[in-house]
C-alpha cells in the first residue's frame, strides 16, 4: 500500500519574530499564522516564515477562528504551537508579583484554545522556572488539561547544547499528541561535539566598540563608556569583574549580595557554548556578553547567530535603519530556530512511526 502524503499545518501562538515557526518550517511544516501582541514583529514573522501575522491578544481569540485557518483537507496534521511569555515565571517576577500578574494565565488561555481547537499535535517551550512557579501550578495544570482531553504528553527539561544550540540555555519543552505516545528526540550532541562560540561567530569581521560592519548593519557593537572600556580591557579571556583592580569594581558588586553575580561583565570563551541570550545580550554589564577577545560586547548579529538564526534572517524592512535595542529584544525573546527544528523532528518522527502502525 502506498504511503500517504502527510502535510503539517502550524498555527503559532505568542509567535514573536518567528523563531519557533521558522524552525518548524525548516523541517517542512507549513506555517499558516502567528499571533502576538507586539505588532512590530509582523515584518520579521511574515517575511521569514511565510505565515500571516495577527496582532491579537490570545485572550480574544476563539478556537473557531483558529480552526478556520487550517485547510481541513485529508492527511493534514494540525499543529498548535506556542511559547507563552516567560517573564512572569522568572526569578525576578517572584519578587515583583504585581508587574506581570495579568500574564500568569496565558498558559491557561493556551489550554483553552487546545480544548476548543482539538489539534492533532501541541508543542510548547518555556523557561525551567515554570516547574517551580510558586503562585500557581501552571505547567502541571496545562499538562493535566491536555491529558483530560485525551493527549499523550511528553515534558522534558533540556540543555540546549545537547541539541546543537551554542548556548547554555535550559528550557522546558513539551510535545503532545492525540494519536499516541510521543517523545522529544534524544540529544544530538554531547560534550565532545558541542557547538562553540568560535564555530558560531568566529568568522565575523572584527569590530571596535561603537563600530558597525559596513556590509551588515546588524553586526554593530554598542559604544562603551570610558569606564566600561577600561573594565573590558582589564577583563582577561574568560574572566569577569572579579579580575578587575579595586577601583574599577562597582559598589554594588562589593556588597555580599553583589558577589554572587560572577558572570556580569564577563567575556565568553571561544571553545565553549555561549551563555543564554537575553533581551539585553548586547550590553556588556548584563551578563557574560563580552566578546572573547575584542574590547566590546557582542553585536546583535553575533547574538542572532548564537540563537541559531541564519545570517539570511530578515529582522527589519529597512536593513539600514536597525535598532540594536529592538533587535536584542527580538532575539532574546525568541525560541531558537534550531530548537523549533528539534520539536518538528520529534513530531515528524512520531507521525511516521504512528503511520507504520496503522
Amino acid at each position: 500500500m502506498a504511503k500517504r502524503k502527510i502535510t503539517y499545518e502550524v498555527v503559532d501562538l505568542f509567535c514573536g519574530i518567528g523563531g519557533l515557526s521558522y524552525g518548524l518550517k525548516c523541517q517542512g511544516m507549513k506555517i499558516l499564522a502567528g499571533f502576538d501582541l507586539d505588532y512590530t514583529c509582523q515584518y520579521a514573522y511574515e517575511t521569514n516564515t511565510g505565515g500571516k501575522f495577527y496582532y491579537r491578544d490570545v485572550k480574544t481569540i476563539s478556537g473557531d477562528e483558529i480552526n478556520k485557518l487550517y485547510s481541513q483537507k485529508k492527511n493534514v496534521i494540525k499543529v498548535l504551537a506556542g511559547c507563552a511569555p516567560c517573564q512572569p515565571f522568572s526569578s525576578y517576577a517572584f519578587k515583583n508579583k504585581e508587574k506581570d500578574s495579568e500574564k500568569y494565565d496565558l498558559l491557561y488561555e493556551f489550554g483553552r484554545l487546545v480544548r476548543e481547537v482539538q489539534p492533532d499535535i501541541v508543542t510548547m517551550e518555556n523557561v525551567t522556572q515554570i516547574i517551580n512557579f510558586k503562585l500557581k501550578p501552571v505547567l502541571q495544570d496545562f499538562v493535566d488539561e491536555l491529558k483530560s482531553l485525551g493527549y499523550f504528553v511528553d515534558v522534558q527539561k533540556i540543555f540546549c547544547p545537547d541539541y546543537g544550540i551554542p548556548q547554555t540555555r535550559r528550557r522546558i519543552v513539551l510535545v503532545a499528541s492525540k494519536l499516541g505516545q510521543i517523545t522529544i528526540i534524544p540529544p544530538t550532541h554531547d560534550k565532545e561535539n558541542y557547538v562553540t562560540v568560535r564555530e558560531t561567530i568566529g568568522h565575523l569581521p572584527s569590530l571596535l566598540s561603537g563600530a558597525s560592519d559596513p556590509s551588515d548593519s546588524l553586526h554593530r557593537a554598542i559604544a562603551l563608556t570610558p569606564i566600561n572600556m577600561r573594565r573590558i580591557q582589564a577583563t582577561p579571556y574568560g574572566g569577569s569583574w572579579h579580575d578587575w583592580p579595586d577601583e574599577l569594581v562597582l559598589a554594588c558588586h562589593k556588597k555580599v549580595g553583589g558577589k554572587t553575580y560572577g558572570s556580569v561583565y564577563g567575556r565568553m570563551e571561544w571553545d565553549k557554548p555561549a551563555p543564554t541570550m537575553t533581551t539585553q545580550c548586547t550590553g556588556l554589564g548584563n551578563g557574560r556578553f563580552g566578546h572573547p577577545e575584542q574590547h566590546r560586547a557582542i553585536s546583535a548579529r553575533e547574538a542572532a547567530l548564537i540563537q541559531t538564526f541564519p545570517q539570511s534572517y530578515k529582522f527589519f524592512p529597512d536593513e539600514q535603519q536597525v535598532s540594536i535595542t529592538k533587535a536584542s529584544r527580538y532575539i532574546g525573546n525568541a525560541v531558537p530556530p534550531k530548537l523549533g527544528e528539534i520539536l518538528a523532528m520529534s513530531i515528524i518522527n512520531h507521525i511516521v512511526n504512528f503511520d507504520k502502525e496503522i
